[in-house]
This record gives C-alpha cells, sequence and structure tokens, in this order.
C-alpha cells in the first residue's frame, strides 16, 4: 500500500489580507515622514530669507541649488543627457508649447512664498495656506480635466471640502491679523498653490515628450530659476533687492529637500495609489509643521490654538477633497 502525498495546504486568505495592511501601514508612515520634508523645506528657505533679507535672492539661490543638482544626476547619463539636450529642438517645433513653462512658474512662486512668508506666519501656518491652495486647485483642475482624461465634477463632499481648506486658513492666520501685511503674506503661498494643479500637467507633458520624468523635473526647475533670476536682476538693477550668500551650509539644501521629496513621492505612489498618498502626505506636512515650529528654535512661532484647529480642518478638507466624484455617465452622476 503506497502512501498518497497529502495535498499541499493553502494558506488561509487572512494571512495575505495581514501583510497587506502591514505592508500598506508601512507605506503609509513612511509617506508621512517624506510629507515631513516639505516643512523642512520651507524652514530651510524661510530662514534662508530672513538670512539674506530678500525673498527673491533666497529663491534663486535654492532653485539653484536644486539646478545644478538635477543638471549634475542628468549629464551623467548618456541616455538622460541626450533626451536633454533634445529639449531645444522640441521647444522649436512646437512640441513643448509655452503652457508647459507653467510647471516651472509654480515651482518658482512656491519657493519664492516662503522666503517671503515662512519668517513672518511660522511654518505651521504657512503650510496650512499652501495646502489649501493645492486642495481648491485640485477640485477646480479634476472639474475642467486638466490633470485626468475623466472629469470629475465638483461634488458636494468635494466643494465641502474646498471651503472647509479655506475655513483652515482664516482660522490660523487669525492670530496674525494684527500683524502688518499678515493676510497679504499668507495669500502669497494660497495663490501660489492655486496654480499647482497645471505643475504636474506641465511636467508630464515635458516628460512624455521628452521621454524622461528626470529631465522633465530638469527643465522645471531651468524654468523656475530663469524667470526667478531675471526678476532679480531687473530689481538689482533699479535698487531695490540686494543679493548675499548666506554663511550657513544647511541654508543651500532647500532644493535638495525639494527634490527628496519629489523623488519619494514618486516611489510611494506606486504601492499606494494616490488617494493614501495624499493623505499621509498632507498628514505629514501639517505635523511637521507643528513640530518644527515646537522645537526648532531657528524658525519656531508661537503655537496657537487656533493653529491646531486650522491644522485638523486642513486635514480632514483635505480627506474630504480627494474623495473622488462619480465618473460622468454613472448613475446620479453630474452632467
Amino acid at each position: 500500500m503506497t502512501n498518497t502525498p497529502a495535498p499541499p495546504v493553502a494558506p488561509p486568505a487572512t494571512s495575505g489580507r495581514a501583510a497587506r495592511g502591514v505592508t500598506t501601514t508601512a507605506l503609509v508612515i513612511a509617506t508621512v515622514l517624506a510629507g515631513m520634508l516639505s516643512p523642512l523645506q520651507s524652514a530651510v528657505n524661510g530662514a534662508l530669507g530672513e538670512t539674506v533679507g530678500d525673498g527673491n535672492s533666497a529663491a534663486v539661490i535654492s532653485f539653484g541649488s536644486g539646478l545644478v543638482l538635477m543638471l549634475v544626476i542628468v549629464f551623467a547619463r548618456p541616455g538622460t543627457r541626450r533626451q536633454a539636450l533634445g529639449i531645444p529642438r522640441l521647444i522649436r517645433s512646437g512640441r513643448i508649447g509655452w503652457w508647459n513653462y507653467l510647471a516651472g512658474l509654480c515651482g518658482g512662486a512656491v519657493v519664492l512664498s516662503e522666503g517671503i512668508s515662512v519668517g513672518v506666519l511660522g511654518v505651521a501656518v504657512f503650510q496650512i495656506t499652501l495646502i489649501a491652495g493645492l486642495i481648491i486647485s485640485g477640485v477646480i483642475c479634476d472639474r475642467i480635466g486638466v490633470t485626468a482624461t475623466v472629469k470629475q465634477p465638483i461634488s458636494v463632499a468635494r466643494g465641502l471640502g474646498a471651503a472647509l481648506a479655506v475655513a483652515a486658513t482664516a482660522v490660523t492666520i487669525s492670530p496674525n491679523f494684527h500683524v502688518p501685511h499678515a493676510i497679504a503674506l499668507a495669500v502669497l503661498p494660497f495663490a501660489a498653490r492655486l496654480l499647482a494643479g497645471w505643475q504636474p500637467a506641465g511636467n508630464a507633458a515635458v516628460a512624455r515628450e521628452s521621454g524622461s520624468m528626470l529631465v522633465s523635473i530638469t527643465f522645471n526647475f531651468l524654468v523656475g530659476f530663469v524667470v526667478l533670476l531675471a526678476g532679480l536682476l531687473i530689481r538689482l538693477a533699479i535698487g531695490t533687492a540686494h543679493f548675499s550668500l548666506p554663511p550657513t551650509w544647511w541654508m543651500y539644501t532647500g532644493g535638495v529637500l525639494g527634490l527628496l521629496s519629489i523623488g519619494f513621492m514618486a516611489l510611494l505612489v506606486r504601492g499606494l495609489g494616490l488617494l493614501l498618498l495624499g493623505l499621509g502626505s498632507v498628514a505629514g506636512q501639517l505635523v511637521g509643521s507643528l513640530l518644527l515650529d515646537l522645537v526648532v528654535p531657528a524658525v519656531g512661532h508661537p503655537i496657537h490654538l487656533v493653529t491646531v484647529i486650522g491644522t485638523v480642518l486642513a486635514l480632514v478638507a483635505a480627506g474630504i477633497g480627494m474623495i473622488p466624484s462619480r465618473q460622468a455617465g454613472e448613475p446620479g452622476a453630474a452632467r
């Protein structure tokens, strides 16, 4: 009598789900930590702006450091070097249109607002106004189909998310109403991020035509740097600006921190998807902002109760704003 081997026992489905749950949790934690790079970049650029005494100069230094790093990365490889050198030809042929320059302009506006606003508002308030502008930009751009092939109607949930984002901004800047130009300083990052919905579209178009996202990011930095430098040179010529280099090494790391944030998000989105990535990133930005204002004397600002309330409102607004609307054609979808 022969012994028939027993069939292999399949692992229980619950173990697979548990493993996926652990992996997702780890990726979310990594995304939160990566999200903290954004307020750290804001803190560095804010300190840089205060040290050199000119937000435009600070933005040129920050963007310049990022551009130098990207040029080294791109031109170190024959493939990306060839793709980068093909950009002028793509521009002349019209395959990269003028609207693709908006990506670099958006990044430049955000970095410029960091150098001007963070020193007065604090990292937490600055990040909340930034996130609020990004949420509203996302809702509008999804509605008109800027960054996706499927338009997302402005549902009640997404409209509520946008309204909460505005409320979060108003609440957090309320203690600074007595500070001269405080509202204008808060509107600056808010407006800069309203333009941010165009940034991924422009970057994606350049990446598609050039064949490389690294080349697209470099093009983004180049456009932003050229515009910021041109503005600074004009202001220097008419005597309304001054330029100096900071003596502290870490004040040159703003561009590097921005590149690290972009790189980490590009890696993490594959395992999480856009929704969890967005929520984890926003959570990291908000929590990191509060921690920086609390524990770093160089950039610290008083933490008011309304700042904490505004942080919670901004996080809720981000969660609601990321709820996708039903696509056109589905039952009950907006027409």
